[in-house]
């Protein structure tokens, strides 16, 4: 495997792109009382082009309450990839709802959003309870009004487990990224620790894909009128979630890893842009302990659960985007690609305050 599988160079901007919003006022539906939405945090986006314009969907943060302020999820627009606007008002956000209790007082944390085969959108979303974060979905046709379905693996035996980062694989399509079927279905990689993988038909419910942990098996000769062939005979044991991806002494990602942006299905196999954290005491000597920066991984392009070749080195680092100071710092954490103007525009939270942006060629080839 060479090289080629790997997209960048990526050339960071200087500063952010969007910070936070001081004056940006909003009546939350759950205390009635107007809080600052993005006064104190704006970082983590998720990102899709739609009209001609890049759309970041934001985490936010208030300084309200015990968890250090409700995040709420705000929409950002861009004509140029690096001057934005930002929508005076939230558009996920913890509400009067069915979901209340899965998003309160934690809020909704890092979105990342894919343009599904029919033109709408998901999204992918942690909710946080202020003790467990959880997988949820909403969709939406505008980017602007969502419904939300709740948490992602409902109806399975994993609906309460935490689970958070859900990174669906993408492909290219007339210059933009769509959803991508692999064998007929929806792939995503989750996870922050360890990465799994999970399998949809509608982007909507999720099945975290499992193998046999404890299978064995054993031979047997057959009879002559058999031709005493071998048998085998399958012991079937324990199913349980398949790790994908873990994380490695001694190297950026020694701690844990975490899905970056929504994947790409490539020629080599399946592009996977993901979050590596420096472990205090076993982790890369060069890099700040806990710190946060991104690698990239390849997966097979028959089997999105087999990785073929993986990064040593993060592409970029806090202390080259500007990200070492701020809520958490030392972390850049990728999480939204786009396509755009005949480049790659990759987007990330610099130490969980502001948002950033990198740059890298693209070709149609």
């Amino acid at each position: 495997m060479t090289g080629d599988w790997r997209l960048g160079p990526f050339t960071p901007h200087v500063g952010a792109v969007v910070a936070p919003l001081a004056d940006a006022r909003f009546t939350c539906p759950v205390t009635g009382r107007e809080v600052r939405w993005a006064a104190k945090d704006v970082f983590n986006p998720g990102g899709v082009v739609h009209e001609g314009k890049i759309h970041l969907l934001l985490r936010a943060e208030d300084s309200v309450g015990r968890d250090h302020g409700t995040s709420r999820i705000g929409l950002a627009t861009s004509a140029d990839g690096i001057n934005f606007e930002v929508a005076p008002a939230p558009v996920i956000f913890p509400a009067d709802d069915a979901w209340q209790a899965w998003e309160w007082p934690g809020g909704c944390e890092d979105p990342r959003v894919v343009e599904s085969p029919d033109g709408d959108f998901v999204c992918l979303y942690t909710a946080f309870d202020g003790k467990v974060g959880t997988l949820l979905v909403a969709t939406s046709t505008d980017l602007r009004t969502w419904t939300k379905h709740g948490p992602a693996f409902t109806g399975t035996p994993y609906a309460l487990r935490s689970s958070k980062s859900g990174a669906i694989v993408t492909e290219v399509v007339d210059g933009r990224l769509v959803a991508a079927r692999l064998q007929g279905r929806f792939f995503m990689y989750w996870g922050e620790g360890t990465c799994f993988g999970a399998v949809s038909e509608d982007l909507v419910h999720w099945t975290p894909v499992e193998f046999d942990a404890t299978r064995d098996r054993y031979l047997t000769r057959g009879s002559a009128s058999e031709g005493q062939q071998w048998k085998v005979h399958v012991v079937r044991g324990q199913s349980v979630l398949r790790p994908l991806l873990f994380p490695r002494p001694g190297r950026f990602d020694s701690w844990l890893v975490e899905p970056g942006p929504p994947a790409l299905r490539t020629e080599q196999g399946v592009l996977l842009l993901y979050n590596g954290a420096n472990h205090m005491e076993r982790g890369d000597p060069s890099l700040p302990p806990f710190s946060y920066q991104p690698g990239q991984v390849l997966f097979d392009p028959g089997d999105p659960s087999s990785c073929i070749a993986r990064d040593t080195e993060p592409f970029l680092r806090p202390d080259q985007v500007g990200a070492d100071d701020g809520q958490v710092g030392n972390v850049c954490f990728a999480q939204a690609l786009v396509l755009f103007d005949g480049a790659w525009r990759l987007y990330f939270g610099m130490a969980d305050s502001r948002i950033g942006c990198a740059v890298a060629a693209w070709s149609a080839d």
